[in-house]
């Protein structure tokens, strides 16, 4: 087995899931419960800096005390709960099929793993979410592959703290020159430069105005044959066509070292 290892973000890597998948289902269950609020696009796009969605909402709160909201002193149950029904909701919008996979990550997952590189996700978002997403987008046969998908509450603290990516080294065996991490967020590409590894970004709907100034690589996405990705900063390491490949990520690790 090989001594590499790909490490990919879910929301906004594997999918575009922010905009289409949860922003629309944490709007689902706020109406479901009577609040008397919705998160715009623009809102949301703030409050994707917080990393988990607990965490968003904990936010949202604190930034607006005037909102009556049944249950509030008791936050954390009250949270739990709702971001339980949140992701039920979500998992369902995911399983209709309504979110595609991004340009190109189908295409080198599994050439990296043909490759022998062991592949993860590592997720600031529940679990069964990203197993959701996962196996929409790679299909059951290629999500079996991984070598493992991380997500949640299973670290202290959540991007941009590098946590779930030191777990994900350990888990992999490996150390922080040895994998690449796809990102699209400027908290995700904080945590994985935070870890000491090597990143491309893909920017997705909320983050194209993100900084990235860490990273190895920043493009609209992995690319298609006949569908380029394009180069927006860092090192071009694409390949004649325009892709993202398998030598791009041996380039990377190479001159990480």
């Amino acid at each position: 087995m090989s001594g590499h290892a790909l490490i990919l973000d879910c929301d906004g890597v594997l999918a575009d899931t922010e905009k289409d998948g949860h922003l629309v289902a944490f709007n689902q269950v706020f109406e479901e419960e009577g609040y008397p609020f919705r998160w715009s696009e623009d809102e949301y796009a703030v409050l994707l800096k917080v990393g988990g969605g607990k965490e968003r909402m904990k936010a949202y709160l604190s930034q607006h005390p005037e909102l009556d909201i049944p249950g509030r002193d008791d936050l954390d149950a009250l949270l739990a709960q709702v971001h339980k029904r949140k992701s039920a909701c979500y998992q369902e919008i995911v399983n209709s099929g309504r979110i595609p996979g991004r340009p190109g990550i189908k295409r080198l997952v599994e050439a990296a793993l043909d490759a022998g590189w062991r592949v993860a996700v590592a997720s600031t978002s529940a679990i069964p979410s990203v197993e959701a997403v996962a196996i929409a987008v790679l299909g059951q046969a290629t999500r079996n592959r991984l070598f493992g998908i991380y997500g949640g509450d299973i670290v202290p603290a959540k991007k941009p703290a590098p946590d779930i990516y030191l777990y994900a080294l350990e888990q992999l065996g490996l150390q922080p020159g040895d994998a690449v991490v796809v990102e699209d967020s400027e908290s995700g590409a904080k945590a994985a430069a935070a870890a000491g590894i090597a990143h491309i970004v893909t920017v997705s709907h909320f983050t194209a105005d993100d900084p990235f100034p860490d990273a190895r690589i920043v493009v609209s996405d992995l690319g298609e044959p006949g569908a380029p990705a394009a180069l927006i900063a860092g090192d071009d390491v694409r390949d004649a066509e325009g892709l993202i490949t398998v030598a791009s990520l041996e380039r990377i690790v190479g001159e990480h070292r």
